[in-house]
């Protein structure tokens, strides 16, 4: 199928056609300075061929999203979807052939170019039969593939050129067409920027880069600096797809627009020079002393079917949890608890005292962080002070009360608590107060506890332990950790089923 996209005005003011089909095998580079238009370009380029080839839009700004609005693009908020999410959610952008943009704004710089690398990589990644025409377009793609390192981790900087470089050079066979877009070709790497045979480039200023766009156009030093004088929306055109001459273009008006603050200018506020002053500094001192506010994580996404939002609905629906391969299915913290089996505890409980010297230890300050076999000789102690029976209880039985007493199981009900102990059965003694507070948040319908929270009840003082004792429990198939590329992160337990939630 052929098509031809209006994309505005030639200088003698005839309309300038894009051939859609010609694109898509060609490819495009677009490069201006901040404020020359180049956003405006893509999104008419964007508005006239939609409805017409599938589209794929990478938006670090968040410039783009209001495409859903008038052409029902589907808003894929990075922040909100972890690594493997993010893959799977870009299998299925091919697979149902869904227009989408890619929200990047809520992130870090270093977690949006690896959010978007691992997104290309998985659209280039799709199965022979998912690789229909689309257009990929990447906004400020010197974010992207940077043509030097700069501050950069080097393994971040490895996958997003490896994507980039696939998409240009290698995405026209799966039908994927890149569509990029840059402040300043310096800055972009040369073998994304080669790949490129059609060239719209907007208002510049930097000699290097005048330079490099007049060689892309064809043009010489004298008329590279017309370059410079291009007003904003004034774009010069090349390339098969548009003109086999350098040729200048008028973009037309588009339908959407940013969400972004106005530009133009409005009224100052009236206050007064002391008012003013005033409202400054009021109780300045007060706020400053207060301590900003943490956010509230965000609520656990239920699971549904992702499938069906990408290839009818106009708003993305929330993806599923991944769980590893060898996990049984997984549901969030309002599900519950297995059911206990036949056999009760109650035979084997210790006498209510004994519970009691247990709780005053766990509940004494700093005692998480004491070592386990001087926390049974103060228990013994103890013990014999209130004439209590200790020697059945050896240090093994010890330690699991301990982890008990930490968690507060005994503040469970009768039921629930006899299930959270069977669940307790086959963990190790030195992990098994930090699982037993995720397994009762989840029962209870809490939130999971915190990394400081988890850190004092595994008696330390380090993030990185805790990290690694949630990928301990991850990998024994008690947990599964789902990490966001907001910062979130989800504690999810596998075959919590059967009880009411509560």
């Amino acid at each position: 199928m052929s098509a031809q996209i209006d994309i505005g005005r030639d200088s003698g003011g005839q309309s300038l056609f894009i051939d859609l089909e010609e694109l898509l095998a060609t490819r495009l580079l677009v490069q201006g300075n901040s404020g020359s238009g180049k956003s405006h370009l893509l999104r008419r380029l964007l508005e006239e061929c939609a409805g017409l080839v599938q589209q794929v839009v990478i938006d670090p700004e968040g410039d783009f999203v209001t495409l859903a609005d008038h052409f029902g693009h589907v808003v894929i908020d990075a922040a909100a979807y972890s690594p493997r999410e993010i893959e799977a959610l870009a299998g299925r952008v091919r697979q149902h052939r869904a227009s989408v943009v890619l929200a990047l704004e809520e992130l870090e710089v270093e977690q949006q170019i690896r959010c978007a690398a691992l997104f290309l990589t998985a659209l280039f990644d799709a199965p022979r039969e998912h690789w229909y025409p689309a257009l990929v377009v990447v906004d400020e793609a010197q974010m992207f593939a940077p043509a030097a390192a700069g501050e950069m981790n080097d393994d971040t900087r490895r996958l997003t050129l490896s994507a980039m470089t696939n998409l240009m050079c290698r995405g026209r066979k799966r039908g994927l067409a890149g569509i990029v877009a840059t402040q300043r070709l310096a800055k972009l790497a040369k073998n994304v920027a080669a790949e490129a045979s059609n060239f719209l480039m907007g208002r510049t200023f930097l000699d290097i880069d005048m330079q490099r766009a007049a060689d892309l156009l064809g043009m010489d030093r004298r008329q590279a600096e017309r370059i410079r004088d291009l007003q904003r929306g004034q774009f010069l055109g090349l390339g098969p797809a548009i003109s086999r001459r350098p040729v200048a273009v008028n973009v037309g008006a588009v339908q959407t627009g940013a969400k972004t603050a106005g530009q133009g200018l409005i009224p100052l506020p009236e206050a007064a020079g002391e008012e003013m002053e005033s409202l400054l500094t009021d109780r300045l001192a007060e706020a400053a002393s207060e301590t900003a506010p943490r956010a509230p994580a965000p609520p656990p996404r239920p699971v549904v079917d992702l499938e069906r939002a990408l290839s009818a609905a106009p708003a993305l629906r929330e993806a599923p949890p991944m769980a590893p391969p060898s996990s049984p299915p997984v549901m969030e913290q309002e599900v519950s608890l297995p059911p206990a089996p036949d056999a009760s505890p109650e035979a084997d409980a210790p006498p209510g005292d004994l519970m009691d010297v247990v709780r005053e230890l766990a509940a004494s300050e700093g005692a998480t962080f004491r070592p386990a076999t001087a926390l049974f000789r103060d228990f013994a102690v103890r013990c014999r002070q209130q004439g209590i029976a200790s020697a059945h209880v050896d240090l093994a039985a010890f330690r699991r009360l301990f982890a008990f007493a930490l968690a507060g199981v005994d503040r469970l009900d009768e039921a629930l608590r006899q299930t959270v102990e069977r669940m307790a059965g086959n963990v190790d003694d030195d992990v098994l107060a930090p699982y037993l507070a995720l397994v009762i948040a989840a029962a209870t319908g809490n939130s999971m506890p915190d990394e400081e929270e988890l850190a004092r009840l595994y008696g330390s003082a380090s993030p990185s332990r805790v990290r690694r004792l949630l990928d301990h429990l991850e990998r024994s198939g008690l947990i599964v950790v789902r990490e966001e590329f907001g910062g979130g992160r989800s504690i999810l337990l596998p075959e919590m089923v059967d009880l009411p939630a509560r």
